[in-house]
């Protein structure tokens, strides 16, 4: 695949054009003087040593090397192809809750971009891992396919909205099967769900899951997103959300049924608060898991191929420089140029 690492500066190829024009213009006006002296065609015979061929060839020779300098500066490159590597690692699907409960603000700035905190700062803390996330609400979705590009991962992350999950609940249930099955089949690491909830409206067995998940090896953590006393849920119009007798409705973390679903998961719960604390009990509980080679798909470095263009770029140079605009006496009677 080819690139330019610099490809603003292909924009002064917009100069050419000009620099020809200039040159067009510089020859109608020697055309003009010459005929101020007389006939061309006889002023021509007066001036055998004058080349006509040769000026027009030194332009474009001169005109083509600014165009590879042009080139050159705007680093062409050559990569990115699709390799199949081995590591040493563990494979993590995260589980996300996106119901309306989450974009209160009990926990700064909210449960949501808290999460999203929490999120960004474990991938910072893998290494050769794959990563993969399921987002609920009512319903859960594979939002990232198990991958170990952490930079696509980071940009899904911080793109996360309520909005994003139309039906509403917490399907916690769901999310977990789903992770069990987007897990990488017939690799020998070991494997991890990390669930970032605040349990309430709790609809389906996420307990049940949680051992089946057990079971199975897969170890699932529990992060709890919210306070103990509640919030308010801000809506669309900046007020707050109200139930049908108009009341504000006021979300609290579910914290048992958090710890419930991490201890039949054979996992860990933690609380997440204005601390890094939740985040770094997570990383210390994935830091025990055993690693094993896993294959990924990487994309190689892009290597700068500037060179050869610079080299012909030289060339064209000296080309130039060497031909001189009249005849050369030691080389009249070569015909390049008739």
């Amino acid at each position: 695949m080819f690139r330019f690492g610099q490809p603003e500066y292909l924009f002064l190829l917009l100069i050419l054009p000009a620099i020809f024009g200039f040159y067009v213009y510089t020859l109608l006006l020697k055309k003009r003087d010459l005929k101020r002296y007389g006939n061309p065609e006889l002023l021509a015979q007066l001036m055998p040593d004058v080349s006509r061929r040769r000026p027009p060839l030194k332009f474009w020779l001169l005109l083509s090397a600014i165009a590879m300098v042009i080139i050159v500066m705007a680093g062409p490159q050559f990569g990115s192809k699709l390799d199949t590597v081995k590591r040493k690692g563990i494979e993590v699907m995260i589980c996300l809750d996106l119901s309306n409960s989450m974009n209160s603000k009990d926990v700064e700035p909210s449960r949501l971009e808290k999460s999203k905190m929490i999120l960004s700062k474990l991938v910072d803390g893998l290494d050769n891992d794959k990563i993969g996330m399921i987002v609920f609400a009512g319903q859960a979705y594979v939002q990232l396919p198990i991958t170990s590009d952490y930079v696509s991962a980071k940009m899904f992350f911080s793109s996360l909205n309520t909005r994003q999950v139309p039906t509403q609940g917490t399907a916690i249930g769901e999310a977990i099967n789903m992770a069990m099955r987007s897990f990488t089949p017939k690799e020998d690491s070991e494997k991890a769900i990390v669930v970032i909830t605040d349990g309430e409206n709790h609809e389906d067995d996420a307990v049940g899951a949680a051992q089946i998940a057990a079971k199975k090896g897969i170890h699932v953590n529990v992060i709890g997103v919210g306070s103990l006393t509640g919030a308010p849920i801000p809506d669309e119009r900046g007020d707050f959300r109200k139930d049908q007798s108009g009341n504000v409705v006021i979300t609290k973390l579910n914290e048992d049924m958090c710890r419930q679903i991490a201890q039949a998961g054979k996992g860990v719960y933690d609380r997440a608060d204005n601390s890094n604390h939740a985040q770094k009990t997570i990383q210390k509980e994935l830091a025990k898991l055993k690693k094993a080679d896993i294959e990924g798909k990487v994309y190689s470095e892009y290597d700068e191929q500037f060179q050869s263009i610079a080299w012909l770029a030289l060339i064209l140079l000296i080309i130039e420089f060497i031909i001189l605009e009249r005849k050369n006496k030691l080389t009249k009677n070569i015909r390049l140029f008739k």
